[in-house]
């Protein structure tokens, strides 16, 4: 896995990957068209950032690559990985509660707050980080 040089395109599954933490200068892609939906990433070392029709969907602290993002209405799970450990939030139902999952281990139980938004603090090693945000 590696960063995504286009910025964001569409996978085979139908998921989708974003981001490249090793940009020197901020650069984005708008309008990018997927499952009927338009898209938004802002991405370089400092951050990355997903829109979806305009409204908020990840962010994270520094840059990271993301691989294979799957939003339902229950869950989100994607791959991760970047230079430094990362917080990630993510656009959640508000006021629900989430089960946090990271590498296949339970993390605990988390609750949205009044936004909606759910923040995780990823470790990076040698490997991407898989992680998965079921609705409890």
């Amino acid at each position: 896995m590696a960063v995504v040089n286009e910025l964001i395109r569409t996978e085979n599954d139908g998921t989708l990957s974003f981001g490249n933490y090793e940009l020197e200068t901020k650069s984005k892609v708008a309008d990018f068209p997927h499952c009927g939906d338009s898209y938004k990433v802002k991405t370089f070392y400092e951050i990355t950032k997903l829109e979806r029709n305009g409204s908020f969907v990840y962010e994270s602290v520094p840059g990271t690559a993301v691989n294979n993002f799957s939003a339902t209405a229950d869950e989100v799970s994607f791959t991760v990985e970047g230079k430094e450990n990362a917080q990630i939030t993510l656009e959640l139902e508000e006021g629900s509660e989430y089960e946090a999952m990271i590498n296949g281990e339970k993390v605990g139980k988390m609750s949205t707050n009044m936004g909606g938004k759910l923040v995780l603090s990823v470790e990076f090693g040698e490997s991407p980080v898989a992680v998965k945000v079921v609705k409890a």
